[in-house]
């Protein structure tokens, strides 16, 4: 492999006006295929095979008039301390909110308090439902008029006196390019500190833009032919944005360093290719893998997202290997010079004299045992809380206080139960029950009596009468576990009831989908890290020729997820440094964290794995000594790792600056494991392991290194390559 790249670097450095018009011909290709060809998008969300998915199919099917998909918003009024809504001059002001919503477009139905009783015991606190036109996944089609109309109606009810806060589906926000713009501006500072020139940090941004806008462009055109969400996009940009940067940035180091090395534009493009292109190219190959095993869960929004990212990753690394080169052409030389006071121009990977990258590797090979011990017990003991992780699902409950959203749901708790911001809708299909009214007013009856409900509203009948539905509001809050016991004793003990008189029960509503939910991604949890842990072992065992590697890369991995999530639940579940970090306490870790972590850092962790050991393995097969081997090794790779790491840190971390829980702690959890799993684990634990085995490090057992190809990561078949084009230039064969 390290062969066929260093003549496509070749070939880009010197066609590179082709290679560019080839580039410029896709951009504008697959731009005007998102323009002409994109469709509307999607954000309906399903768990196949679930029963609250069943029983919302069902609704959907034999209760057409519940209109269950229309995206709403709540409105909650709250009197002056001393008053009633029920006084005049406050039912008065309700009335009036409600009719200017009502005169906003694509309202569809306002159900008033005053009709359905959605009235407080103390007469303070007063519910309103809207209803649109627009369907609830598709609440991105709401029109921006009709949202500043909810906003307005609710500033005119202040102004009369009454707190109105708002809440539901239709207030959420799309998320803003401002995190990205401040990763973006911090990633330009980190390349331009590592590579002291405009023009060199230049170059990594316009290819990470530049695969990012190529794979966004596809997705929208892909609207035209599957039902993707509005929210694939958000990893593929996440994601692409921060790869794209990192494999230009490795590839770039090794170009500088070759070209200062006196070797021709041409010439140096091809050995970087030849070299850190190769470990580009399997580094790419695992984050595919473990973001297209995201499918392996069975939620379709998850396999989308992962399979969008993959393209995008997939994307990402052919321009580094083709448009790369081929601006490094344009730009010659120029990329060693330096415009910017006080940074010097130096030779990112000269032996000549001594780095911190290489003070700190001589440290840790002289103390492995220490430096080994230190690092897994500073990890463990910040992986400790994790024995309290405890998973839920992001609700306006969440918000911050400050929100609209957040003190909508506060009140609602206030004046009407913790439960009824998430009641369960209970459904039953009485198709062949003899005595349907009969069963249904038993069910209601055994509902009404069980532990932990507040209440439960009467049997409500379909047209067919075949079909029955009870709404229970639970003492208990949506993410409460006791309301999780009695969604479980529902469908148990009460479906046990039913079943005897020939209905079949089950629940529903976002409560149940919730748990279902959490469930689901319990029961895929191993077979996902089966299929990419095991398919990336045997990616990085063909890559280093070795089962130590491999097997300390995976435990590594495991080190920084576990500290990771104990991190998690320390911030998010107790409340620790939320006030110094400006966060807000949730009490639980979103439940589509451990998957969606686990997929994406173990990609992340193998690209600092691969580029970093690469250079390792590089210099012993060349044939230095072990222990001088991950020295030289490490020093050459450190910087430029150490660079990538804080830009992903950067790109992540730029999302914890939004008011969403989920994007927050998601943006958290990234960046939180790229800063483990790059400087203590990759940076540590790997040089002092490799150091404490020595060459055993290298060893595969012959049957096995017979039986796996050899791509030659290290470059070794393309020294000999060169050497023998030295000796002869008309030699083209590798022996």
């Amino acid at each position: 492999m390290a062969t066929i790249l260093y003549r496509l670097g070749r070939f880009s450095y010197r066609s590179r006006r082709l290679v560019g018009l080839i580039w410029l011909a896709v951009v504008v290709a697959v731009g005007v295929a998102a323009a002409t060809l994109s469709d509307s998008t999607s954000d309906s969300f399903s768990i196949p095979g679930t029963e609250s998915q069943e029983a919302f199919d069902l609704l959907g099917e034999r209760f057409p008039e519940m209109d269950l998909n229309g995206a709403s918003a709540r409105v909650v009024f709250q009197t002056p301390e001393g008053e009633t809504v029920q006084e005049p001059e406050n039912r008065q002001t309700v009335e009036a909110v409600l009719e200017e919503i009502a005169a906003g477009p694509q309202v569809a139905r306002i159900d008033s308090p005053f009709d359905t009783g959605l009235v407080s015991e103390d007469g303070t606190i007063a519910l309103a439902e809207v209803t649109y036109t627009v369907e609830f996944y598709d609440v991105v089609d709401l029109d921006d008029e009709a949202r500043d109309v909810l906003h307005d109606a609710a500033d005119t009810g202040r102004d009369a006196g009454l707190t109105v806060e708002l809440g539901g589906p239709v207030l959420e926000e799309q998320p803003e390019i401002s995190s990205e713009l401040i990763g973006l501006a911090i990633a330009a500072l980190v390349l331009i500190i590592t590579f002291g020139s405009l023009l060199a940090a230049g170059m990594p941004l316009v290819t990470g833009v530049t695969g990012v806008t190529i794979g966004i462009a596809a997705i929208t055109a892909g609207t035209a032919f599957l039902d993707l969400g509005t929210t694939t996009p958000i990893l593929a940009t996440m994601l692409g944005l921060a790869v794209g940067i990192d494999y230009a940035l490795f590839i770039m180091s090794r170009y500088r360093h070759e070209l200062a090395i006196r070797h021709d534009g041409a010439e140096a493009a091809g050995r970087a290719l030849g070299t850190a292109g190769s470990a580009v190219v399997f580094a790419g190959l695992t984050v595919m893998i473990a973001l297209s095993g995201l499918s392996v869960v069975g939620i379709p929004i998850l396999t989308e997202m992962g399979l969008a990212a993959a393209l995008t990753v997939g994307i990402a690394v052919v321009i580094a290997l083709t448009l790369l080169p081929a601006l490094l052409g344009f730009a010659g030389r120029r990329v060693l010079s330096t415009r910017i006071p006080g940074l010097k121009v130096r030779d990112p990977e000269d032996d000549s004299r001594p780095t911190m990258g290489r003070r700190w590797a001589s440290f840790v090979v002289r103390r492995p045992v220490a430096v080994l011990t230190v690092a897994v017990v500073g990890l463990g003991v910040l992986a400790l809380p994790v024995t309290d992780l405890r998973l839920g699902f992001p609700d306006e409950g969440t918000y911050p206080e400050h929100t609209t959203q957040r003190q909508a749901y506060d009140l609602t708790a206030e004046g009407f139960g913790p439960g009824f911001n998430g009641p369960l809708l209970v459904v039953a299909d009485m198709n062949d029950v003899s005595a349907p009214e009969q069963a249904a007013e038993d069910l209601h009856a055994t509902l009404s009596g069980l532990d932990n409900v507040q209440m439960a509203a009467p049997p409500q009948f379909n047209q067919a009468g075949d079909t029955a539905v009870f709404s229970v509001v639970p003492l208990t809050g949506p993410d409460h576990e006791d309301t999780e016991q009695l969604v479980n004793t529902i469908r148990s003990d009460v479906n046990a009831q039913a079943d005897q008189a020939g209905a079949e029960l089950s629940v529903t509503g976002s409560t149940a989908v919730f748990i279902d939910f959490n469930d689901k991604m319990g029961d895929a949890l191993l077979p996902y890290l089966s299929v990419v842990v095991g398919l990336s072992f045997i990616l990085l065992m063909i890559v280093f020729r070795s089962i130590i590697v491999p097997l300390k890369a995976a435990l590594g991995f495991l080190l920084t997820i576990a500290a990771t999530f104990g991190a998690l639940v320390a911030v998010f579940q107790w409340g620790w440094l939320t006030g110094l970090l400006g966060l807000q306490e949730t009490g639980s870790v979103i439940s589509l964290l451990p998957i969606f972590i686990i997929g994406v850092v173990f990609g992340l962790a193998m690209d600092y794995e691969v580029f970093l050991v690469t250079r390792m393995r590089e210099e012993y097969v060349h044939g230095a000594a072990p222990t001088s081997a991950v020295t030289v090794g490490f020093q050459h790779g450190a910087r430029v790792v150490a660079a990538a790491a804080i830009i992903m840190i950067s790109v992540f971390g730029g999302f914890i600056l939004g008011d969403v829980s989920d994007i927050v702690q998601i943006g958290f959890a990234l960046a939180v494991a790229i800063a483990f799993d790059a400087f203590i684990v990759r940076m540590t634990i790997v040089p002092s392991v490799l150091a404490l085995v020595g060459a055993r490090a290298w060893w595969l057992p012959r049957w096995l290194d017979r039986l796996l190809p050899n791509v030659d990561v290290e470059g070794e078949r393309l020294a000999r390559y060169l050497q023998a084009q030295e000796r002869s230039p008309d030699t083209t064969e590798v022996r």
